[in-house]
């Protein structure tokens, strides 16, 4: 065979980054800063809402597991991200390739059956609210995040151990600004239409969650529209328009890049859905959860309040 005599690739090399004397010093700037913000708001949203007793309960059980997977969600593509904007060596090993792939898709699963279990919690807080407490109890809550764990981090592993078993030779050049699986799987020097069944798979797993959110928040609508009080409206869509605005933003671009099916992107409409969810959709989510929300924003208030008056008392 052809393939025999060809030299098998030990590294990937990403030819989507520029060079720093082509914007890539601004870019690295920019990432930095989001990624900084990106940390730190996950990281008080998981303090705040460990701390504040007002805040234990199921929701913000989610958001703060939600936060903390993100931190770790953002980390394993963005520091390497910002590596490649700087450095002239653009290259990951076919180890940390596959590393990057697992758990970049192992959490993000994870994240999605995270904000499956919100949209579960949420209909029955709305729908069913005088079991609301019998049903989600804090041992649910935990089996659910732990259920959603465990099938993020299985779901991927024959995939990735699959496509690390591949022969990897000729070009090594991703063009993506991160490995995943079918900008991998192009450098493949095999037959890989066994990829099929994979997507397949991720459709299965994507539209699963999709439709239970989505079936869930309709009768939200139509339990909430049928409130007679106003202000008891107004406060039940308050306490779910977060949760709503994270799952159309996470799901809407993984949707897109991940739902194509046989259709094609141009490579700079892969990176621009690329760099949604990998760092736009990661940036907002602090926002939603903290800035737009007035349960944090109390929180926040109670706990520097707190810290003014024990300085004053100290004094």
């Amino acid at each position: 065979m052809t393939s025999e005599n060809q030299t098998r690739v030990t590294e990937f090399l990403f030819s989507m980054f520029p060079h720093l004397h082509e914007g890539g010093l601004l870019f690295f700037i920019l990432l930095l800063l989001i990624y900084g913000f990106i940390v730190t708001g996950n990281l008080m949203i998981f303090i705040i809402t460990q701390l504040d007793a007002a805040l234990h309960t199921p929701m913000y059980f989610f958001i703060r597991v939600l936060s903390f997977l993100e931190i770790w969600y953002t980390t394993t593509t963005i520091p390497k991200i910002l590596s490649c904007l700087v450095s002239e060596q653009k290259t990951i090993s076919l180890a940390g390739c596959f590393l990057q792939m697992y758990f970049f898709h192992s959490l993000g699963i994870t994240e999605g059956c995270v904000l499956t279990a919100m949209g579960i919690d949420r209909y029955i807080a709305i729908c069913n609210p005088l079991h609301y407490p019998n049903i989600m109890t804090p041992k649910l809550c935990v089996h659910l995040t732990a259920g959603s764990c465990l099938c993020g981090f299985l779901l991927v592993l024959p995939e990735i151990a699959w496509i690390g078993a591949l022969p990897f030779c000729g070009s090594n050049q991703i063009q993506q600004i991160f490995c995943d699986f079918t900008p991998v799987l192009s450098l493949a020097c095999t037959d890989t239409s066994l990829v099929v069944i994979m997507d397949a798979i991720h459709a299965v797993e994507i539209l699963a969650s999709f439709l239970v959110i989505a079936l869930s928040y309709l009768r939200i609508i139509v339990v909430i529209l049928q409130m007679p009080s106003a202000e008891g409206c107004h406060k039940a869509f308050s306490t779910c328009a977060a949760h709503l605005a994270v799952f159309l933003l996470f799901f809407g671009s993984v949707a897109v890049m991940y739902l194509r099916f046989s259709a094609t992107y141009s490579v700079f409409w892969d990176t621009a859905i690329a760099v949604t969810f990998v760092i736009l959709a990661p940036f907002f989510n602090p926002i939603i959860y903290s800035l737009r929300n007035k349960d944090m924003k109390d929180a926040i208030g109670r706990l520097f309040g707190y810290q003014k008056r024990a300085g004053g008392v100290k004094r």
